[in-house]
């Protein structure tokens, strides 16, 4: 695995599904139950194991999602660096167009769970860089605890999955309209 130092949107895509995996954000249900959920969920995101997920891989996968969710919490170059350190190392090298770029690159064989700590955190901490630490958000709907990464160009992003948190928020608030119209007696649209 080979990660280009300005390219953080897949990483901290990543790192907001993985946190979002979470049995205590998804109303109890962890969505990252076992190595069959956590091969689906790296091929969905491109991300392609060097062999099957162990259950070991999971009890690393799942501690590595605390870990992340706290360095959302709190999102401090340290800690994020921290997530970065035992897996890999930098890289410099001309790309196409002969400019120099930097690559953060896994060591060989370095276990699953370490491989998605450089992506993530090497994603975190160019967001934290590029973008500041105010991108780094809670949801905005009122019974989710998600947390996303902002790496929108307009920066508004409010919900941890838009099409689902953001659609409950729209059809609570919609539900609610319609309440107060038929109790008011101005005819509903």
């Amino acid at each position: 695995m080979q990660i280009l130092l300005e390219d953080y949107r897949v990483g901290a895509a990543v790192a907001t599904d993985l946190v979002n995996s979470a049995p205590e954000v998804m109303s109890g249900r962890d969505t990252l139950p076992d190595a069959a959920a956590l091969t689906r969920f790296l091929a969905e995101r491109g991300i392609g194991p060097d062999a099957p997920p162990s259950a070991a891989d999971v009890a690393a996968v799942h501690a590595l999602r605390r870990t992340l969710r706290a360095a959302l919490e709190h999102p401090e170059p340290g800690c994020l660096a921290a997530l970065t350190a035992t897996a890999g190392g930098l890289d410099l090298h001309r790309d196409a167009e002969g400019r120099w770029q930097w690559h953060v690159r896994a060591r060989p064989g370095a276990p699953l769970a370490d491989r998605l700590a450089l992506l993530t955190g090497t994603a975190l901490l160019s967001t934290l860089r590029a973008l500041g630490p105010d991108r780094i958000r809670h949801c905005a709907a009122p019974t989710c605890d998600g947390m996303f990464v902002d790496t929108s160009r307009a920066g508004r992003r409010r919900y941890c999955v838009p099409e689902v948190c953001g659609n409950r928020v729209h059809v609570a608030n919609h539900r609610a309209r319609r309440r107060t119209d038929r109790t008011s007696g101005t005819p509903v649209r």
